[in-house]
């Protein structure tokens, strides 16, 4: 795969949809069921995209022809996903990370190693006749090795460059760093593609912020911006707290061939809320938007959100928090807000096991204009969430973060309260969230309800999770609108 290529408008594909897969203007849906079973396969998993417009629905696995893989019993492809147009034909393609591939080399099986795969959009659609690229992460990057365990793949994050450059960032959070000739298990590392540039990254490469130590599990989680991109090291030890956890931020201007390293963030730094302590996991979800200042005619900036769901607040174990800070471009940051479920006025209280912050996905809802709180959404999944009746029901909470005070405004969402469908036990609404300019996208793929056993996936409009509007909740079920009556963990999405 090349991302060099020039970005030549297509014939037959209009683009202007940030999710389009066959190019008609008309946002697609990708909802993945990463457990699913493919070809009488158990948890080999697939993605289904459900076309805009009433186009009709597709199916994308290891069975898709062209795929050049075969199904097999824990693959749970599609655990991670993210899309972007690679070869500027106006289509939209789809990046699926597979990291519990056992790869095949050299006579011997690489456990999880883990295998990402690219398919391309085209004007009739996408999966069975795309032109398919599978990788390891040897041959993506032939300067690396391909190892048992890595988890290349476990997150993905694809988007343009401010120069209109296609980007992709692939985390390989298991991988071992040698490091003065002593090994670091599960240190983990990046592979970042721009243009012709392929290049791992990791924290002991020059200027990239934290110390490589075993665990840090460096690219465990992604986001990014047309300008930023960060990467979070949730077992990143802070002092002698392990699993403190840890974010490093990036520029898309390569130097020397590499992306420019701009700043490390943890609870230990000046300007950022709470202090870093074992097991907070900083960073175990992040999310990045775009951000214009007042004297700026473009989006310069970014804003961050950190999700810290082993926080604990008060004796309120693993209760969870979040952090939102602001990034310039040259690595100065300040921060937004801080906050967990105790902040003031702020919905509900802290309890053990919620887990705040497990999920977080920011998003600017008009990149057009000066950023306010107006067009800034912040959604945060709260999976161990009670209600009055149901334990770990989970929920998900929606905030404006550039408000003065962060609990003017915010929404608490839970099935039949905000959102569709029953509450039940161990739903844990929270663990599957996006987001794009528009909507929201809520999956329940452990739903237990009895209308949705096979999982679910509600997409708001933004004002309607913020309760500004009610134009309604589109709601997507196996066996309703063209998609099959089957799934395991249909509504994995994020």
């Amino acid at each position: 795969m090349t991302l060099g290529s020039p970005r030549a408008a297509a014939a037959t594909c209009t683009a202007g949809a940030s999710s389009d897969f066959n190019g008609d203007g008309v946002t697609d849906t990708a909802i993945a069921d990463p457990d699913a079973t493919v070809n009488g396969v158990k948890n080999a998993g697939l993605v289904r995209i459900v076309l805009g417009g009433g186009k009709g629905v597709s199916e994308i696995s290891q069975a898709t022809p062209g795929m050049n893989a075969t199904p097999e019993a824990g693959d749970h492809f599609g655990f991670s996903r993210t899309s972007y147009d690679v070869d500027g034909d106006g289509c939209t393609d789809l990046v699926v990370g597979t990291p519990f591939e056992d790869v095949a080399e050299s006579g011997k099986q690489l456990v999880d190693a883990g295998a990402v795969y690219v398919v391309h959009g085209t004007p009739t659609g996408i999966g069975a006749g795309s032109k398919i690229e599978g990788y390891t992460q040897t041959q993506l990057d032939p300067t690396t090795s391909t190892e048992a365990y890595d988890w290349f793949g476990y997150s993905v994050r694809a988007g343009t460059t401010a120069t209109d450059k296609p980007y992709l960032v692939v985390g390989v959070p298991g991988e071992d760093v040698t490091e003065a000739g002593k090994t670091f298990w599960d240190a983990g590392c990046i592979e970042y593609m721009q243009g012709t540039t392929v290049v791992p990254l990791n924290e002991d490469d020059p200027g990239v912020p934290g110390t490589v130590e075993s665990n840090d599990r460096f690219g465990y989680s992604l986001g990014g911006t047309n300008r930023f991109f960060a990467v979070g090291s949730p077992g990143e030890a802070i002092g002698d707290q392990e699993f403190a956890g840890g974010v490093a931020i990036f520029s898309h201007t390569l130097s020397g061939g590499l992306p420019t390293p701009l700043v490390g963030i943890d609870q230990d730094g000046a300007g950022i809320g709470g202090v870093p302590e074992a097991g907070d996991g900083f960073g175990t979800s992040i999310s990045m938007a775009s951000y214009r200042p007042s004297n700026q005619t473009y989006n310069s900036d970014a804003v961050l959100a950190i999700g810290i769901p082993g926080e604990d607040i008060g004796t309120a174990a693993d209760a969870g928090s979040v952090e939102v800070v602001r990034v310039q471009p040259s690595g100065a940051f300040s921060q937004v807000a801080t906050f967990d479920a105790g902040s003031t006025d702020v919905e509900g209280d802290p309890v053990p096991g919620d887990f705040m912050g497990q999920r977080v996905s920011i998003n600017n809802t008009d990149t057009t204009v000066v950023t306010t709180t107006a067009n800034i959404r912040l959604a945060v999944g709260v999976p161990g969430k009670d209600t009055a009746t149901v334990k770990d029901a989970g929920a998900i909470q929606v905030f404006r973060p550039l408000d003065t005070a962060i609990g003017a405004n915010d929404r608490l969402l839970t099935r039949g309260s905000g959102l569709p469908g029953t509450a039940t036990a161990r739903d844990y609404v929270g663990m599957a969230l996006a987001s794009g300019t528009t909507n929201l996208y809520v999956g329940v793929p452990n739903s237990k309800a009895s209308d949705s056993p096979k999982g679910a996936l509600y997409v708001l409009p933004w004002s309607d999770a913020d309760g500004t509007t009610s134009t309604g909740t589109k709601t997507y079920l196996p066996g309703q609108d063209g998609l099959p009556d089957v799934g395991e963990a249909f509504g994995t999405v994020g």
